[in-house]
C-alpha cells in the first residue's frame, strides 16, 4: 500500500516530457516591451557564461534519464532550443539566464570539490574525501541522483560514498539520497548524513498540512503541464525543472546547531554557517576549508530568490535572509577563492564573490527596508508592490534580477510576514466572495458584453493587467462565457512573454493554456514509503483530521487507538460532533483498536481504502468495527486538481 506524491503536494512532471497547446505570437504590444527591456539591461560582459562553462568535464551521452520500468524522469536537453536572440515570446533577460542553466553535466569546481549540474533542479556537489565522496544535496529523486553519481564515478573514477550532506530542508536537496547511498551503509556507520538542526521535522512536516493546495498551485509554478519551448516553459529560474522520479529520506545521523560549528568528514575540514529562517526553516552553509570553498546553499544563487513562494508556504524572514548573508561576508569570503550553491553556477576570486555576496545582501535588505518604511506610513502591500522599484544599482547585478522571486511579489510578502493579509480598510475586512463579487462588478459596469468590450479595449492596447483584470471578473462571473475566457488567455498569455522570472512566466501560460483546454489531471508519480515513514504519526493523523467533515460521522463520538508493532508505537484518533484530535498513545476511552503495520492505516485514512480488503492485508480490528469505518467515512478523499484560473 503506497501513498502518492498527490496526498503529500508534491506532484512532479519531468523537465521536458510534459506537453501543451501551441501558443499564440507576441502581441506589437509585447515586441515593443521586449524591446525595451533589452535596452535596459546590463552590460553582458560574459563572465557568467565562462563561469558556468568553467571546469567542464562530461556530461551523460543518452540526455534521457529513466525510472527502472523505462519511464524518462527528464530530458537533459530540454533546453537544447535556448540559442541566438531571444524570440518575441520570451524575456530577453529570461532567454539568456535561461542558456546558462540549459549547460549541464559533471564541472571541476576547484582542486578535490565538482559539481553535477542541470540534472535536476537543484546541483550535487562531490568532495574528494580521505576514503570516499561526500556528497552535497543529493538532488531531488532517487534516478536523477544516481544518474548523477554515475557520471562522477565514470569520469573521476569510482570510489564510494563516505558521507551525504542535506543544506536544507526542502526535497530537491535530500530527495535523491537512496541513489547515492544504501541505508545498511548508514546504519552500519559506514555513511555519515549531516544536516541542520529540526531538519527531519521540517522536511517531514513540508507540505503535508497544505498538501493538496501547495501541491496543485506548484503545478502552476512549475508548469508541469507545459513543455519547455518558445511559447512555453522556460526553466524553473534556479535550475531546468524538478526531476519525476522517486523522492527518497534517510534520517541524518549526525546534526549541525550553530555556526562556527565544526566536523572531520572522512579527513576533511567543515565549518557550517546556520541559515534557519531564510530560503528553509532549516538550513544551513558549508565552508569546506581545504578547498577555500563557500557553499552558500540556497541563500546566494544567481537569481532573487522568493520571500513566499507562489506554490505557498511559510512567509520567509528578509531581514534575517540579509544578516545571514552579511555574516557570510565577513566570516568566510576573507577565506574563500571560490562560491557554489545548491542550483545555477559558481563564483570564482574572491573579489567576484565578495562582490556577489555584498549585491545579494542589499538586495534583500534595501527590499525589506523600504517596504517596512512605506508599511509604517501606511501604505498597503499592493501600493508597496507598486512603488518600490529596485534601484538601478542593484539591478545591474544580474544575479540580484528576478528570475524566480520579484519585487513586487517579495514587497507584499514582506507586508505579510509582519502585518498578514488585511491592509487595515474596514471595506476588506469581510468582502464578499470572488464569484459573487465578480457577478455583481459585471452587472455595476453594464452587463458582461459591455465589460468584454473594455476587456477587448485594454489588450488591443497593450493594457494587459486591466485587460485581464476585467477578464477575470468576467470568468468568474459566467465560466462558461467562451469569449471571455479566451481574451483571458490571451491576456495571461501576453504577461507570461514579458515576465522575466520564469515562474511569473510559468503561472500566466499555465492559466492560459487551463481556460483553454481545461483543468488538466496530472500524472503524479508515488512516493517512496520511507519518506513516508519518516513523517511522525502525530503529524500524518493531524494532516487526516484536517479533511474531518463532522455530519459524516453519524454518531455522537468515535475513539479509535491504533497500534503499529514494527515501529514499537501508538496514536489514536478521537471524533466528536465538531472536531477529530490526534494523540499520541492510546484513546483516554476507546472503542475499538486497530492494529498492523502503519501503512495499512495510511490506506484507511489516506487513500480510503475499505476496512475489510485491509482486514485481508492483515490489519486487525478489535472492539466495535462500526467506530473506525464511522471516522475513516467521515474524511474526505484527498482533493485532485482543482480551478485556479476560474471559480
Amino acid at each position: 500500500m503506497r501513498i502518492t506524491i498527490a496526498a503529500l503536494g508534491l506532484g512532479l512532471v519531468a523537465a521536458g516530457l510534459a506537453g501543451s497547446a501551441e501558443g499564440k505570437p507576441a502581441s506589437e504590444a509585447t515586441l515593443a516591451a521586449q524591446r525595451d527591456a533589452a535596452a535596459a539591461l546590463p552590460a553582458d560582459d560574459g563572465t557568467d557564461a565562462a563561469f558556468a562553462e568553467r571546469g567542464f568535464i562530461a556530461t551523460r551521452a543518452d540526455p534521457i534519464i529513466r525510472a527502472a520500468d523505462g519511464r524518462p524522469i527528464l530530458n537533459l536537453d530540454a533546453y537544447g532550443f535556448v540559442k541566438g536572440p531571444a524570440p518575441a515570446s520570451v524575456h530577453p533577460s529570461l532567454w539568456r539566464h535561461a542558456s546558462l542553466l540549459a549547460r549541464h553535466g559533471l564541472f571541476q569546481v576547484t582542486d578535490g570539490v565538482w559539481q553535477v549540474r542541470g540534472f535536476d533542479l537543484s546541483n550535487m556537489t562531490v568532495i574528494a574525501a580521505k576514503t570516499g565522496w561526500i556528497l552535497v544535496d543529493p538532488l531531488t529523486t532517487r534516478e536523477a541522483a544516481a544518474a548523477a553519481l554515475a557520471l562522477v564515478n565514470e569520469h573521476l573514477g569510482p570510489r564510494p560514498v563516505s558521507a551525504v550532506i542535506y543544506s536544507h530542508s526542502h526535497g530537491d536537496h535530500y530527495g535523491g539520497v537512496r541513489g547515492v547511498v544504501d541505508e545498511k551503509d548508514v546504519t552500519a556507520g559506514k555513511v555519515a548524513i549531516l544536516a541542520p538542526e529540526h531538519f527531519t521535522q521540517e522536511a517531514a512536516s513540508e507540505n503535508i498540512m497544505a498538501g493538496a493546495a501547495m501541491g496543485r498551485r506548484a503545478t502552476f509554478q512549475f508548469a508541469t503541464a507545459l513543455a519547455p519551448g518558445v511559447e512555453g516553459q522556460m526553466t524553473s529560474g534556479i535550475g531546468p525543472a524538478l526531476s519525476a522520479g522517486e523522492i527518497t529520506l534517510i534520517a541524518p545521523t549526525d546534526t549541525i546547531r550553530r555556526t562556527g560549528e565544526t566536523r572531520v568528514v572522512d579527513g576533511v575540514p567543515l565549518e557550517f554557517q546556520m541559515a534557519s529562517g531564510s530560503e528553509a526553516p532549516s538550513e544551513m552553509n558549508v565552508w569546506i576549508a581545504p578547498a577555500r570553498t563557500f557553499l552558500a546553499a540556497e541563500i546566494a544563487t544567481c537569481t532573487f530568490h522568493n520571500i513566499l513562494t507562489p506554490r505557498g508556504a511559510k512567509v520567509r524572514d528578509a531581514h534575517a535572509w540579509a544578516g545571514f548573508l552579511d555574516e557570510a561576508l565577513q566570516r568566510y569570503a576573507p577565506k574563500s577563492d571560490t562560491l557554489i550553491a545548491s542550483h545555477c553556477w559558481p563564483r570564482f576570486g574572491q573579489g567576484d564573490l565578495t562582490a556577489f555576496l555584498a549585491a545579494h545582501r542589499d538586495n534583500y535588505r534595501y527590499l525589506h527596508d523600504q517596504t517596512v518604511r512605506r508599511m509604517n506610513k501606511g501604505a498597503t502591500m499592493a501600493e508597496i508592490a507598486e512603488d518600490v522599484v529596485q534601484p538601478p544599482a542593484l539591478a545591474q547585478t544580474w544575479a540580484n534580477r528576478g528570475y524566480y522571486g520579484t519585487y513586487r511579489h517579495n514587497a507584499k510578502a514582506i507586508y505579510q510576514h509582519y502585518l498578514g493579509w488585511y491592509d487595515g480598510v474596514p471595506a476588506r475586512l469581510d468582502e464578499l466572495p470572488p464569484v459573487t463579487r465578480a457577478q455583481r462588478y459585471v452587472a455595476a459596469m453594464g452587463g458582461a458584453k459591455k465589460v468584454l468590450a473594455l476587456a477587448r479595449k485594454a489588450f488591443a492596447a497593450g493594457d494587459y493587467r486591466w485587460s485581464s483584470d476585467l477578464g477575470d471578473k468576467l470568468v468568474f462571473a459566467d465560466p462558461a462565457n467562451k469569449a471571455a475566457r479566451e481574451l483571458l488567455a490571451d491576456s495571461y498569455e501576453q504577461q507570461g512573454y514579458q515576465a522575466e522570472s520564469a515562474i511569473w512566466r510559468n503561472q500566466f501560460l499555465s492559466a492560459a493554456q487551463e481556460l483553454r483546454m481545461g483543468v488538466p489531471t496530472v500524472s503524479r508519480a508515488s512516493q517512496s514509503a520511507d519518506l513516508i515513514a519518516a513523517v511522525p504519526t502525530r503529524l500524518l493523523f493531524d494532516s487526516a483530521a484536517s479533511r474531518y467533515d463532522p455530519s459524516k460521522l453519524g454518531r455522537p463520538r468515535a475513539a479509535v487507538t491504533f497500534v503499529f508493532p514494527e515501529r514499537s508505537e501508538s496514536a489514536s484518533l478521537d471524533a466528536n460532533a465538531t472536531t477529530l484530535f490526534a494523540r499520541e498513545g492510546a484513546a483516554g476511552e476507546s472503542e475499538a483498536t486497530v492494529t498492523g503495520p502503519r501503512r495499512l492505516v495510511l490506506g484507511l485514512l489516506f487513500l480510503k481504502v475499505p476496512l475489510a480488503q485491509l482486514e485481508a492485508a492483515g490489519l486487525k480490528v478489535t472492539g466495535d468495527r462500526a467506530a473506525v469505518e464511522a471516522i475513516a467515512g467521515a474524511l474526505d478523499a484527498i482533493p485532485g486538481p482543482f480551478p485556479i484560473a476560474e471559480p
